[in-house]
This record gives structure tokens, C-alpha cells and sequence, in this order.
């Protein structure tokens, strides 16, 4: 994870904060596949009710390694509404864990957030 987390970090390095999540999308893209680290970009989250699988056009940024999210946000700050949402598409892959990257701050370190999704057995 750190050489992934060391990718978006070069990304705001390079570019600074300012321009659209989708730049910053295509410049990690661009990063990852340099480094060697498999992934995939704007994949398809299927809603799943009542177990019927629905085709709802969410999609998340980055799969990394088909066991990391990565959600990239442009914002003021992240809120609970920003979390909730990477929760939601970890939740509904079934991936443990994601990070919530904030291009929009002046250091990327301070706009990191991760997130860690325990399975529904580990609980108990």
C-alpha cells in the first residue's frame, strides 16, 4: 500500500491542488501502471437488493490489485457523506479496505483517509 499511497503522492507533488478529480484519476492511472501495480479504473458497483443484482451507474475510481478502493476527491474537506460512500462501494464488492484521497489539499498527506472494512464474521 505504500507504494500506491507513494504514487498519488508524486501525482499531487507534480500537479498541486486545483484541477478535476477525473486529471488526477488519469495522472495515478499513469503512476500505478509505471510502478508495476495491477488495477483497474471506473469499475462498475452493482447494487445488490434483495438479491437482485442492479445496474445503478455507480462507479468507483480505482480497484487496486482487485483489494484496495481508491475514491480521489477535489474538495474543501472530506465529510461523513465522502466516507460513507467508499464504505458503501467496499461494502458492496466486497473489499476490506480503501482510501479516500483528497487532491484538493495543500499536502496530500493531510488529505488521506483510510478506511478498513472488517468482514462480517470478524465481529463476532
Amino acid at each position: 500500500m505504500d507504494r500506491v499511497l507513494g504514487c498519488a503522492i508524486e501525482v499531487h507533488r507534480t500537479l498541486g491542488p486545483g484541477l478535476l478529480e477525473s486529471a488526477y484519476a488519469k495522472c495515478l492511472a499513469f503512476e500505478l501502471m509505471n510502478a508495476g501495480i495491477s488495477f483497474r479504473e471506473q469499475v462498475p458497483v452493482p447494487v445488490v437488493y434483495k438479491r437482485v443484482r442492479l445496474e445503478c451507474g455507480y462507479r468507483l475510481d480505482l480497484l487496486v490489485e482487485n483489494r484496495i478502493v481508491i475514491e480521489i476527491k477535489c474538495a474543501t474537506r472530506l465529510n461523513s457523506l465522502h466516507r460513507a460512500q467508499v464504505l458503501t462501494y467496499m461494502r458492496l464488492i466486497e473489499v476490506e479496505l480503501g482510501y479516500l484521497l483528497n487532491f484538493n489539499a495543500p499536502r496530500l498527506i493531510d488529505g488521506i483517509c483510510r478506511l478498513r472494512l472488517f468482514p462480517p464474521d470478524a465481529t463476532q
